[in-house]
């Protein structure tokens, strides 16, 4: 009877990745054909007519949703096999004792690579800290990890193409390693809550254990689960948001408000960003209808990444371990950094 339970169990594993290969296969048909499936749904199921506000606004509508859903699930399940190989506590090992800067640039790159959250603000902040990591290194993580993740690189090379997507992984990189530099030379640890620094969670080491890749794979699975059921409203939201803009929103008004010659429009972009709250794959399809409707590339990057890396949650969440002067200092140089990164691109194209 035991042996054959745990004969059931050893093909447990090998079941999940022969689902998982049959998914991946019929996603990719799905995938390929979706523009003539949504085209074959709005033109002759639902007898919507070509060139109307309404038929443009379902059909962006239909064709966004289950491709960027679909991209998200892929890159969740990527990611969640590369969280598997990381730790709060190995990234917070790999930046102590490294100097000012060379630590900004270290702290931006593992921002980039280690993909946590805005729910772990405080636990890494905290470890952080303690381990005697400079604040400036501290803030160049805590910016680069939600800011440029690999939801939204991937997202943005297949939307818009790879120009596009590593000019935001390089100026949200520079953005992160100058913001956290800035912060770092103001000298203004004692806006850090007190108790913060009486924490000493001694030199515990995460156990990983003989991890193989079946759990890997698993931790996949997990991230799936866990991730996509937390944030698919938001992107069906971010989606429907875009839709209508696509639909309704008349390229010159679009043009006169977040164009090249609209002075205003990239502060204007990054105080609208500043107090919403979006994940990346919400606000990409938001990004991509103002771009068609002729926003400037400039002005919609800031808005992306004032929404994205001044998020409001994280903001309420620092607020416990650190001071309102230090959360303002924060929102004014990296406020600061995403104007100069909008300007500097409306300049440019």
């Amino acid at each position: 009877m035991n042996n054959c339970c745990a004969k059931k169990e050893g093909n447990a594993p090998k079941f999940k990745n022969y689902i998982l290969i049959v998914l991946l296969l019929a996603g990719i048909i799905f995938y390929f054909y979706l523009e003539d499936i949504v085209n074959l749904l709005v033109y002759s199921l639902m007898h919507l007519e070509q060139g109307f506000h309404l038929t443009e606004a379902i059909k962006f509508f239909l064709y966004d949703t289950p491709k960027v859903l679909m991209l998200l699930i892929s890159i969740v399940f990527i990611v969640g096999i590369i969280r598997s190989y990381f730790s709060p506590e190995k990234t917070r090992k790999a930046l102590e004792g490294k100097p000012l800067f060379i630590g900004n640039i270290m702290a931006s790159t593992l921002g980039i690579v280690t993909p946590f959250c805005t729910c772990s603000a405080i636990p890494l902040f905290i470890g952080f800290v303690e381990s005697g990591i400079p604040l400036g290194v501290t803030f160049s993580f805590l910016l680069a990890a939600p800011m440029i993740n690999e939801v939204a690189l991937v997202l943005l090379f297949s939307l818009f193409g790879w120009k596009t997507a590593l000019l935001y992984a390089s100026t949200g990189l520079l953005i992160a390693i100058i913001s956290g530099w800035v912060i770092g030379r103001l000298k203004i640890e004692r806006f850090v809550e007190e108790w913060v620094y009486e924490i000493k969670s001694g030199d515990f080491q995460m156990e990983e254990g003989n991890i193989t890749f079946t759990d890997r794979i698993q931790a996949g699975y997990t991230a799936v689960r866990d991730i996509v059921s937390k944030v698919w409203i938001y992107i069906v939201a971010g989606i429907a948001v875009g839709a209508a803009v696509h639909g309704y929103v008349p390229e010159n008004f679009m043009a006169s408000i977040m164009g090249k010659a609209a002075w205003w429009s990239v502060p204007l972009a990054v105080l609208i960003g500043v107090p919403l709250y979006s994940n990346a794959a919400g606000i990409i399809p938001i990004l991509q209808a103002l771009l068609e409707k002729g926003a400037a590339l400039g002005t919609a990057l800031a808005f992306m990444m004032s929404v994205i890396g001044l998020s409001l949650p994280e903001m309420i969440i620092l607020k416990k371990v650190i001071k309102l002067p230090l959360i303002l200092i924060f929102i004014g140089v990296v406020a600061t950094g995403i104007m100069i990164v909008g300007f500097l691109f409306n300049f440019i194209f």
